[in-house]
């Protein structure tokens, strides 16, 4: 490529082109669908920010970076937020923050380019698609580093990032954090029960009994996608959120407008889990539909029934991914227990560049022996799942 690169920083994703934004890696179910991750789409990211969800008024300012050609062209891009605290990041930074401001330095506001309270793996050094990806995301990488000496920053972090791109981070200088994520992953299995077939014995039949627990004082479960997903059936789902998320949260991120219009924009690639009792649902999980994964997000009820919330989160996620053929369901951020219902450990990766040479060299050596727990508990865990042995290895 010849043309002159330039770097603009876009602060409202509705002033980002559908189109143009499209035709980058990963953001589009058109053309190379595998890749397909919808937390990168248009749909969603323009769905955080028209909502209210993701603002300057909540923290998270928009600063978005695109990489454009001199004719106006957009071939690169990272999904960027000005933020002046860490909620809803999920790897989380107060320690730092901490120490920083305790010394007499100023952490925030700090560059955070994520997916707004979405704690999956997916895409973030975008590129057009037909060009060379990896001078393209070097460029974006080291264009990120001075925005964050202009602006006069702490420091940025970009998280949740593919493996494949982390090197990237790394040849660029900044420091590699890593992570635990519990996922399934599909074996090519026909059906729940050959999933199950492949679980000690004693394991395999306490889910069983699980699942018929779950599924007792006349419970059923529905999916519902694509045109199922009604304003009614948002109502419903929006007072599970609220009510389990302001227990577990205190004050819930998205609004009830975020619902609609992702309803709206991208009704086929979301799956709701709904539990129903005595004519009307009870119970709910969120899921969205990527080219080979079911990404788990969060769940609510307004009864308490005992494993419901396996059954609906966990249990019926896999079924769906089976039933569509899909290689991975990502179950969210945390939990040891998803171990025991067949989701292995993984390591989850993120990228963090700080400008202050003497914080920098704090964290790094703090990342040095985080990593070597993380890998070590990987392997404790694994050695611990439920598969018999030989039947699964650790996914990395």
């Amino acid at each position: 490529m010849t043309d002159e690169l330039s770097i603009r920083i876009e602060r409202s994703f509705t002033a980002i082109s559908q189109d143009s934004w499209s035709r980058l890696s990963g953001a589009s179910s058109k053309g190379n669908t595998l890749a397909y991750n919808p937390f990168v789409s248009h749909a969603f990211l323009s769905s955080l920010e028209e909502s209210g969800s993701a603002t300057a008024q909540t923290g998270w300012m928009g600063h978005h970076l695109l990489l454009e050609t001199d004719k106006g062209e957009l071939i690169g891009a990272l999904p960027g937020y000005l933020k002046n605290h860490s909620q809803g990041e999920y790897v989380f930074d107060h320690g730092w923050a901490d120490a920083f401001e305790r010394a007499g330095g100023r952490y925030y506001p700090k560059l955070q380019c994520s997916i707004p309270f979405t704690p999956a793996t997916g895409p973030r050094l975008l590129v057009a698609e037909g060009l060379q990806r990896l001078p393209i995301q070097h460029a974006i990488a080291e264009s990120l580093k001075e925005v964050v000496r202009r602006l006069g920053l702490s420091s940025a972090h970009i998280t949740f990032v593919p493996e494949d791109e982390i090197g990237i981070f790394e040849g660029e200088d900044y420091l590699h954090r890593t992570d635990q994520q519990f996922h399934f992953i599909n074996e090519g299995y026909a059906n729940h029960e050959e999933f199950l077939e492949t679980l000690a014995s004693r394991k395999r039949k306490a889910l069983r009994k699980e699942r018929r627990t779950a599924l007792e004082h006349g419970i059923s479960i529905d999916w519902l996608t694509g045109s199922d997903l009604t304003e009614r059936i948002w109502d419903q789902f929006f007072a599970f959120y609220m009510d389990t998320g302001g227990r577990k949260w205190g004050r819930p991120y998205l609004t009830r407008k975020f619902y609609s219009l992702i309803g709206e924009r991208m009704p086929d690639d979301i799956l709701l889990v709904m539990a129903k009792r005595d004519g009307r649902y009870i119970a709910g999980a969120i899921n969205f539909i990527g080219g080979d994964t079911l990404y788990g997000r969060h769940w609510g009820c307004i009864e308490d029934h005992p494993y419901l919330h396996f059954e609906v989160c966990y249990h019926q996620a896999i079924d769906f991914a089976l039933a569509k053929g899909l290689k991975r369901v990502e179950a969210g951020a945390q939990g040891e227990h998803k171990l025991a219902r067949g989701y292995l450990p993984v390591t989850t990766h993120s990228a963090h560049y700080v400008a202050h040479a003497g914080l920098r060299r704090a964290i790094a050596d703090y990342l040095d022996r985080e990593r070597d727990d993380v890998e070590q508990m990987n392997e404790i865990l694994t050695e611990h799942s439920p598969f018999r042995k030989g039947e699964r290895q650790q996914e990395d």
